[in-house]
């Protein structure tokens, strides 16, 4: 297990553990500051945040005994199937903190001999690599945050966010938007009143988002003609798209985005996290990205290529024509 801190400096290795499941995060966790190993509890100090994933929810009690405080992502209640606005805007306030971690362990399995299975006779020497590789990136490796203005002012934004509820959710469920299929119209005017973004545009929506990584071939399915764009027949500042989902390909998602000539002005996708208004999903991500900025500019690229064109296919086998049919074997009478 690792300790890296918001830079993604290596604070500590601590391991090798066993791979079952009782060695699982939260196990791990418990056993180090029960057995005070490395001295831990004596650089950890009262009322430090600890950013975990949701492996650790175990050991959160402990970590209230000792004064710490924990920020993890939020867990759905049973029978939920959409988190609340304030739930999934604070859980997004920690994964845009704890990408430094999944960061920082992708930075170990560059090393060559980290990005393979190793042999089990090398078990007694890797936790000593382990801390090998981590001492010399902290050492030579640029910050992966190193912090400035910029992130100062985005963390401020995303605060102040996440103290805000999502009325276009309210109006949605108010109004029964999703079920009344007669305010709704395919658009005839390509959408023109939509506002044209620029990626700083997207960025500040998205809030730095890495959605808009993943917008491109999202959109596979709109060119593919899988999504459907709709107008409402009352506001034609509002829309609502079908989008397929990117992990069940049997499931599909609506959305919603309300917009004026200049601005996006609110968003709801009835995903997991679409209720969010700490930037969006990656639904609502893709559809900002497909109209406001990518239809706007022809050479960008967009879907996925389909390799198969650049490889012969054997059994592209032309039909072969009967001789007996040509027109130089007809015997003229």
């Amino acid at each position: 297990m690792i300790v890296v801190s918001t830079t993604g400096y290596f604070i500590t290795v601590l391991g090798p553990y066993f791979a079952d499941y009782k060695n699982n995060d939260a196990s791990i966790l418990k056993h180090i500051l029960h057995n005070n190993i490395e001295d831990i509890k004596n650089w950890v100090e009262e009322n430090d945040i600890f950013i975990v994933d949701r492996g650790f929810r175990d050991s959160l009690e402990l970590l209230e005994d000792l004064g710490i405080k924990a920020e993890m992502p939020c867990f759905m209640q049973k029978g939920q199937k959409q988190m609340t606005t304030q739930d999934a805007n604070a859980s997004r306030l920690v994964t845009k903190v704890r990408w430094v971690v999944e960061s920082a362990n992708g930075q170990i399995k560059r090393w060559k001999y980290m990005d393979h299975v190793l042999p089990t006779n090398q078990v007694p020497y890797i936790g000593d690599h382990v801390r090998i590789i981590c001492a010399i990136c902290n050492k030579y490796f640029p910050s992966l945050s190193p912090g400035n203005t910029d992130d100062e002012a985005l963390a401020t934004k995303m605060l102040y966010l996440s103290k805000q509820i999502n009325n276009l959710k309210s109006r949605v469920e108010d109004e029964n938007m999703e079920k009344r299929r007669v305010i709704w119209t395919e658009p005839d005017d390509c959408l023109i009143n939509f506002p044209k973004l620029d990626e700083t545009d997207l960025r500040n929506i998205t809030c730095c988002s890495y959605q808009l990584k993943l917008a491109s071939s999202y959109m596979q399915e709109h060119i593919n003609g899988d999504c459907e764009i709709q107008v409402h027949t009352e506001n034609d500042n509002l829309i609502r798209v079908r989008l397929q989902s990117r992990h069940v390909s049997s499931k599909q998602y609506l959305l919603w985005i309300e917009h004026d000539c200049v601005n996006v002005v609110a968003w709801y996708c009835k995903c997991r996290a679409g209720a969010r208004v700490v930037g969006v999903c990656a639904h609502i991500a893709a559809v900002l990205w497909y109209l406001g900025y990518a239809r706007h500019h022809p050479n960008v690229n967009f879907g996925i290529k389909n390799w198969g064109d650049f490889v012969q296919d054997a059994q592209c086998i032309p039909e072969s024509v009967d001789s007996s049919d040509s027109e130089q074997s007809v015997v003229e009478e």
